[in-house]
Parts: structure tokens; sequence; C-alpha cells
């Protein structure tokens, strides 16, 4: 999959994406991540990607122009060019407050895709003319952070863990929290005793059937009271 991520900040990026299980999946090119600085298309003669809005009010809008020519240097169309297999279309995600709250049915769907480019914002926003070439809106929570790239590198990490090969164990994927729409079951190791507090004695008795009822019944316990509103869903 390759994904571009178009910042203002591009150096934050560094070892996010290129230590752990992302830094693996780029060395073994399941990854192909490309960081685009956004000031390098500016036209001004200081770089400058902000103006003051039209209408007044506080803060700065990041300006179309380097925007639009940063998308298209990534090979993107228009939002609505047909393509026969929509999943080989760049989807276009700009990392947004306003967007729909990322989850793991998102993260799903969007592992699909051959090509990812990521809208780093910043300031009280960006100038609305862009979004002709946005395909999505995506937010990390309901708060506010200094810029997109935050968000960003939480929607790569937890993407990348749907592609093929970038866990070693598939299993470990499926089993994780949100994956079927609990939380996880309680996880233990050695040893067995740790100040008094024991492994349940289950885990320890190698009946991988019942070890296995045991946790389905802990993920639901778990979710029941932790999470009761995913099970709503």
């Amino acid at each position: 999959m390759k994904i571009d991520i178009l910042t203002i900040f591009p150096s934050m990026f560094h070892g996010a994406l290129t230590e752990s299980l992302i830094g693996k999946a780029s060395k073994k090119k399941i990854l192909d991540i490309n960081v685009v600085d956004i000031r390098s298309f500016s036209k001004d003669r200081h770089k400058k990607v902000d103006d003051k809005p039209f209408g007044g009010g506080v803060g700065m809008v990041m300006t179309v122009q380097p925007l639009y020519d940063a998308i298209k240097s990534v090979g993107v169309k228009k939002k609505n060019s047909s393509y026969k297999n929509p999943y080989a279309k760049p989807c276009v995600i700009y990392m947004s407050p306003q967007g729909k709250t990322l989850n793991n049915e998102i993260l799903k769907n969007l592992s699909k895709f051959k090509h990812l480019v990521l809208v780093c914002g910043h300031y009280e926003g960006t100038d609305e003319r862009i979004m002709d070439y946005i395909d999505e809106e995506i937010s990390i929570g309901d708060y506010i952070l200094t810029g997109g790239e935050i968000p960003a590198m939480v929607l790569v990490d937890s993407m990348a863990r749907m592609l093929p090969g970038v866990v070693k164990e598939e299993s470990s994927v499926t089993n994780d929290s949100f994956y079927n729409g609990l939380l996880d079951y309680p996880h233990y190791t050695r040893p067995a005793v740790f100040k008094g507090h024991k492994v349940p004695d289950i885990l320890l008795s190698g009946d991988h059937k019942k070890i296995e009822s045991w946790r389905q019944k802990e993920s639901y316990k778990r979710t029941k009271e932790r999470r009761p509103d995913l099970l709503k869903k």
C-alpha cells in the first residue's frame, strides 16, 4: 500500500514511521510511505500556507493553492473521477475534528485501498474549496489538537495492522479489542504467582476448548463493564 502524508511539519513523522511494526512493514515493502511538505508548493516568497479569513474572525486559514498542488502532485484527480475498481482510486482523507470518528470498521475498509493520501490540516481549518479533492474527513476523537499530524500517525499505525504480513500472527489482530465488536480478554504470563496474585487456574489447565470459552466470557464481561455502548451496537 502506498501512503502519501501531506503536512507542513514533515519532521514530526520520522520516529513514528521508522520504528516498530510500521518501520518493519516499510522495509518489507508492504507499506510505501511518502511524507510531502505542503510548504514546498507555496508560491509565496516566504513559503506561507495560511492567510486571514474572508469575513473576519480569529485565527488563520490554510490557503487552497499549496494544498491543491500538493494533492495533485501525488496523482489525485477530483473525488468523483470514475474507476472500475473503487479501491484502485487514491482515497484522500482530511484529518479533521469535523470528520467521522475513526473506528475499526473504517480501518478495515481503508486497508483495502492501494493508495491513501492523508492531509494534515492546521490553523482554524482549510479553505473549503479544497474539499472537491477530499473523499473522507476523519477525526480521532471529540477534542482539538494543534494539527492533523498526530491523527495521521494514529490512522497509519492502526490501519497498517490490518494489512497481511505487518503483524506476524493474524490471530493477534483478529483477537484484538474492537475487531469483533468486543474488548479484549485479560492476558497473563510468567510468573504464575506474583505478590500473592495467581493466574486463573483455567489458563494453566491445558484444555484449549475451556480456555477459549473462558476468554470469550471474559471478553463479553469486560465489554459490559467498561464499554456497554459497544454491546448496544
